[in-house]
């Protein structure tokens, strides 16, 4: 895909953030926003097999993760309706939303709900155990929605946790992906632009 160049680029930028500024986790995220909020304004480097819905649930697929698991790159994909449970994260992430509509409700670490918003196309979300880290994420909208989630580990193997709505109580898991590949970011062989 032509625009995979978009891709390798943020990943570049990323390793070289994480490289200076991992443990300065404000700066991460300030810095981190810049590059995420450039690479979800243009649409045209997300591979079709990384944005494919189900009609089962929300789709997780890792684009990349650091080979020292500093940082993941995971597309989200959104049916309308389609929702996380309440859950965690435990290290620091960014969302920018790339295509349609996507809903956060925030929680406080006692499960209550503190507030919501809308995130639209350009928009970038924060987490984190020091900002907020408890949520739920769906799709309001009546078109499937992409986002591109960067985490400050690799999130598909980290333990974390869901909480029942009803008491809080929360219940150990680990996400996994939805992929068994990721996109080849450094085939540069098809075209000098790529």
């Amino acid at each position: 895909m032509p625009g995979i160049a978009r891709l390798r680029d943020f990943v570049t930028g990323m390793t070289r953030l994480v490289e200076r500024h991992g443990a300065d986790e404000p700066r991460m995220l300030d810095e981190g926003e810049k590059l995420l909020r450039a690479l979800v304004t243009q649409d045209d480097w997300l591979p079709e097999e990384f944005a494919a819905p189900s009609q089962e649930s929300y789709r997780q697929y890792l684009l990349y993760c650091d080979p020292l698991e500093r940082f993941s790159v995971v597309s989200f994909v959104w049916m309308p309706g389609h929702r996380t449970p309440i859950h965690n994260h435990t290290v620091w992430g960014l969302v920018g939303v790339m295509r349609g509509v996507e809903k956060c409700e925030e929680f406080s670490p006692a499960i209550k709900k503190t507030h919501s918003h809308e995130s639209k196309p350009g928009d970038v979300d924060r987490v984190s155990p020091s900002i907020g880290d408890i949520h739920v994420v769906s799709n309001p909208g009546k078109q499937t929605a992409v986002s591109i989630h960067v985490y400050g580990g690799n999130i598909g193997a980290l333990h974390r946790h869901v909480y029942d709505p009803a008491s809080g109580a929360p219940k150990e898991f680990i996400s996994g992906y939805h992929n068994a590949t990721v996109p080849n970011l450094w085939d540069r062989s098809r075209s000098a632009g790529s």
